[in-house]
Order: C-alpha cells, then structure tokens, then sequence
C-alpha cells in the first residue's frame, strides 16, 4: 500500500474521481459498476466509488491485481499453469454487461515486471487471457457498455518513469503528469473536458467530411498506406455508447482514430515510442506490411515477445485502429516517456494490431454483425495493442478513392 506521503492531496484525488465517473463513464443512475485496479490504487478506488454511489450507482465491485502475486506464478507456477485463465471471472464480467453493468480499469502496471521472465511463459499466459477475456472484451470494443480507464501513480510505474529520483519525488512527478494529461488541474476540470471534446469532435467531423479511402504516413523509416474499411466513421472524444450513455472511453485522450482494412494496408513503418506490454519493453519496433499482412518484423529489445503475440492468430498481423494524434499533444509537449500506452498513443499517431472497434463505422456500427463487420474490412483477434509512429518529423496524406492525395498532418501537425 502507498504510504499516505506518497499520495497527492485529497482535492486532486476527488477531482480525478469526478472526472472518472462524471466525463469517463457518464454513469447512470441505477448502474451497477465493474471496476479493476492495482492493489495500490485502493485510496483512488474508494473515492470512485464513492463518487459512483453520489452518481446513484446500484453496485459497485471492485477486483484488485497484485503485481507479487503475478511474479509468484512465473517463480514457482508449473508449466502447465501457463495455459490457464480465469475463463469463470471473464464469463461473469459479461454477464454484468449484458445486465448493464459500466466497466472503469486503474492503470498503473509495473511496466517492466515481466521483462526477466521466460518470454514463451508469458506469451502463453497473455494468449490463454485474452482468449478466455474476449466474452468481456466484446461488449467493450462493440462499445455495448459505458467505459472508461484512468491512472494511479504505482511507485513501480513512478520508478520506471523517474529512475533517479526517490520513489517518493518519483511518485510525485507522475502525480503531477498524470493530472495534467487529464486536464485535472484546471479550474473546473469536466468544464475543460467538454470544451477539449468539442475540439476533438470538430476533428473528427472535418476527417469524416472528407470520406478518404486511405491514409499515408511518410518519415523515417515510414512509408505506410492503410487503407481504410468501408462505410467506416472517424471517432474521437467522448460518444454515446449503445446502451444510450455518453462516455470518454480513455482518460486522457488525444486522438481521433478509425477502422483500417484488414487487406489494404501496405508499406514498412517503425515505431517512434518503445511499447509497454503486458510487463515487457518492446523497443524499435519496425514491420512491413503486404496485403494487410505483416510479412516482416524486428525489434531491438523484446523481439521475442513481439514475436509471440504476432502468433497469437490470424488476426494479430493485421490492424484494427488507425489514430491520428498531433505532434503538440500536451503529453507530447510534456517530453515524457510514460511506458504506458494509454499515455503514449495520446502523445502520437498510432495504429493497433489486433481487434477492430465496431464503433467506427456509419451508424456506430449499429445492427452489423460480426460477418457483416469482416465484410467491411474489419480485423478480428483476441488482442488489441496499440503502437506508437507519429512524430514531430511524420507526414500524413489522405489520400481519395481517385488516388488523389490531400494533407492532413505536416511534421507532426494538423494543416
């Protein structure tokens, strides 16, 4: 447990617990709330909750990981322990969604806590996970349920970030970044959310106006074109979920993003941010594409993770999001690393491998069924991991079903 010196004041803390359930979830009074969170992060859940409750919340149950008890598997866990999931947990996690449950995550991972373990141990591991994950996983990525994810300030994550600090300076420098990339610290903190979503939907509307059928980056080491699904819709800033409530998926976030095709992507791109996944530092990452496929991959460290999680399925070498994200993002300007992607993906544009969002299509892909979604062009998978390839030296071109190319992104920024 952090130490009460280690935690920020309490008026910051309420705020962040506001903007949660206020602007992330836009929880529903008589809405039950499924939440998930480091063991650290315990003084943020209770003020949740109790936020949750103001909000008129029926229920709200929180379930707590341990980094320990992770490490003790790997330790002393016998190999068939690898192929295991808690498949019962992920079926209950549905049906609480089915039932109208929200769903909340607490980040705050040690970003490293699995970088000296045996990489096939841990592939196998995050594989039968996702597997067994995927009946929770649909309700969010169809965008069925409101949804949200926010940070706590882990000393293993603060540690990563400020390795030459004491843990507590180093927890009090993440504090501060992440309560300004989450607009904390302005006066009125769901007020600034609702003026940054006006500009992330002004965005989103000007890309959607202009109905490219393709995206091309060029920099170095990049030149990718991927192609976009069809009948597909730009999103970007808080949106109505189907259940009828408006929620900001990702506090914070930055993007406006969409669904590629999975077929119509090609080129070579290399990543411009190291990957944080699942406990291990991917760095330097650069593939190339053919077909929709990924036919080459490298990576300077955490290849062999790379590796394994293209070997998931079918579906891993293929992507599921494209996102555009400018140059001068606040958590760009802000120079740092976080090692945690739903901080980095808001510092550059990014694409995903893995499992396409129903969302990001005409209607918000309301009606489509799974066969109707591959039809379009929509990838499928059991993962979802976003990498980072904008930068401040990336052009992006739209580029319309004539060939004919338009600027959309010049060093970094939008024209």
């Amino acid at each position: 447990m952090n130490a009460p010196s280690r935690r920020p004041n309490d008026t910051r803390l309420e705020k962040l617990a506001e903007v949660a359930v206020k602007v992330g979830l836009g929880l529903k009074a008589g809405q039950q709330l499924v939440m998930t969170a480091p063991i650290e992060a315990q003084p943020l859940v209770r003020k949740i909750t109790e936020e949750a409750y103001k909000a008129g919340a029926s229920l709200v149950t929180t379930l707590y990981g341990d980094d320990e008890a992770t490490l003790a598997r790997y330790r002393h866990g016998t190999d068939g322990a690898f192929d295991t999931a808690p498949d019962w947990l992920y079926a209950g996690m549905a049906e609480a969604y089915k039932a109208g449950a929200a769903r909340l995550a607490i980040s705050g991972a040690n970003p490293s806590l699995l970088a000296g373990q045996d990489p096939d141990k841990v592939a196998r591991a995050n594989k039968a996970n996702s597997a067994a994950y995927m009946p929770a996983m649909q309700p969010i990525v169809n965008f069925d349920i409101n949804w949200t994810i926010v940070s706590y300030a882990t000393p293993a994550w603060a540690k990563a970030m400020f390795p030459d600090d004491t843990e507590e300076k180093a927890v009090a420098k993440l504090w501060d970044a992440i309560f300004a990339a989450s607009r904390i610290d302005a006066a009125d903190p769901v007020a600034e959310w609702d003026r940054h979503n006006g500009e992330l939907h002004r965005r989103m509307d000007a890309l959607n106006a202009r109905r490219f059928a393709a995206i091309r980056f060029r920099g170095p080491g990049t030149d990718l074109t991927v192609g976009l699904a069809d009948d597909h819709e730009w999103c970007g800033g808080s949106a109505t979920a189907k259940n009828g409530q408006t929620c900001n998926a990702n506090i914070p976030t930055e993007e406006v993003f969409t669904t590629p095709h999975k077929d119509r992507v090609e080129g070579y791109v290399r990543s411009t941010k190291p990957l944080s996944y699942q406990g291990t530092l991917i760095e330097d990452i650069a593939v190339r594409f053919e077909g929709g496929r990924i036919v080459e991959a490298t990576a300077s460290k955490g290849a062999d993770v790379l590796a394994k999680v293209l070997e998931t399925d079918e579906g891993a070498r293929r992507l599921g999001e494209v996102a555009l994200v400018p140059h001068s993002s606040p958590i760009s300007r802000s120079g740092l690393l976080f090692y945690n992607t739903l901080y980095d993906e808001n510092a550059s544009s990014h694409i995903a491998l893995g499992q396409a969002y129903s969302k990001c299509f005409v209607g918000g892909g309301a009606g489509l069924s799974q066969e109707d979604l591959a039809a379009k062009g929509a990838n499928q998978s059991v993962i979802h991991i976003d990498w980072m390839i904008g930068s401040g030296e990336v052009d992006v071109d739209g580029i319309m079903a004539d060939g004919a190319e338009e600027p959309v992104m010049r060093k970094g920024e939008w024209v």
